[in-house]
């Protein structure tokens, strides 16, 4: 499928410098376009690539333009521009509705007549799927679940007891919503597991990376709010409330009954104690550990940087004598009369 610069100028509000007529049906980096194909420059530091693209044409910001002599559209946020361009250009493969022959499914569900239902899929019973979703093969819907409209499940996705997802989410291959949440208590040296009774309420437009778990509440449900990205290998503990139009990279971990809030931008491996609450509008950068809630938006981190080892290990044996530090220097300030001004500093 291919378009027009003129079409495109016009469907995504960009200004054309170009001939309108000409088409491109792809897209592509700078470095590896050929004519037909449209690149974007978002990163500055790719903008020496202009002179030797090949692309017809370009997406670039209007600070861009003199660096490039061919087509372009000018766009305030190239990078979304390019999004939007390239889902029309190359759309999914439309799903044909029908239950597949293999598909098991209970015969107290609703399926719509427009969904589609892959190779070896369960629906279990009381179950609703609405129209045009798509349920890839050996996906498994226990009882209860709800799907709205439009919502893709990819492949091998496990959704539990009563899970609803909303309008448009998307759930990547072996994702696994709805499982029980790590619930234990102690008794004597033993644990004793708590039954885990809520489930999973998924907002609309979730995207959902493969092989990320969410847990099902212990009581209430677990909430992912409408607009989250969660990337890959995320863990989402139960009563965890994520919200709208939070991302989340890969490998990151919440601990149960956490709340993040809206708006929020999560690193990759950054690791959530439990029971916290994060403000709206806050950025946490990798491998940071939080350990207790952030009231206020802004930008978070810890963790320290990656040295050479033989400066790490200094670094450490650092870390291990600042207590001896502190007390030497207490020993100093009252020394010399400075533990009123110490304690007024702290207070």
């Amino acid at each position: 499928m291919g378009a027009s610069l003129g079409e495109l100028a016009v469907r995504f509000g960009c200004e054309l410098r170009g001939d309108p007529q000409v088409r491109v049906d792809h897209v592509a980096t700078l470095a590896g376009a050929q004519p037909g194909a449209l690149a974007f420059l978002a990163n500055p530091r790719y903008r020496g690539q202009l002179a030797t693209t090949h692309a017809s044409a370009v997406v670039l910001d209007a600070a861009s333009v003199a660096a490039f002599s061919g087509a372009v559209l000018i766009s305030a946020n190239p990078y979304v521009t390019y999004a939007r361009i390239a889902a029309l250009l190359h759309p999914p493969a439309a799903l044909p509705p029908g239950i597949h022959a293999s598909a098991l499914v209970d015969s107290t569900a609703r399926v719509d007549p427009s969904a589609h239902v892959g190779a070896f899929a369960h629906i279990g019973a009381g179950a609703q799927v609405g129209p045009r979703a798509g349920i890839g093969p050996h996906c498994t819907l226990a009882e209860g679940v709800q799907l709205a409209a439009d919502v893709q499940l990819v492949a091998r996705v496990h959704l539990g007891p009563g899970v609803r997802v909303g309008e448009r989410s998307v759930l990547q291959p072996g994702v696994v919503v709805g499982a029980d949440g790590f619930g234990f208590a102690p008794e004597r040296g033993r644990w004793v597991k708590v039954p885990q009774l809520g489930s999973v309420q998924i907002g609309a437009d979730v995207e959902i990376g493969a092989n990320t778990t969410v847990d099902r509440g212990a009581i209430e449900d677990t909430v992912i709010e409408e607009g989250v990205k969660l990337d890959n290998l995320i863990q989402i503990a139960h009563n965890v409330r994520v919200g709208a139009h939070t991302v989340i990279a890969a490998c990151t971990g919440v601990s149960g009954s956490t709340s993040i809030g809206r708006r929020c931008v999560i690193g990759g491996s950054v690791g959530f104690a439990g029971h916290i609450s994060i403000a709206d509008d806050v950025v946490v950068s990798g491998f940071s550990m939080i350990s207790r809630s952030i009231e206020h938006p802004g930008v978070y981190s810890s963790g320290i940087p990656f040295e050479e080892a033989r400066i790490w290990r200094r670094m450490v044996a650092h870390f291990k004598r600042l207590g001896g530090y502190e007390r030497r220097v207490r020993a100093l300030e009252r020394s010399v009369g400075l533990t009123a001004q110490k304690e007024s500093d702290e207070s």
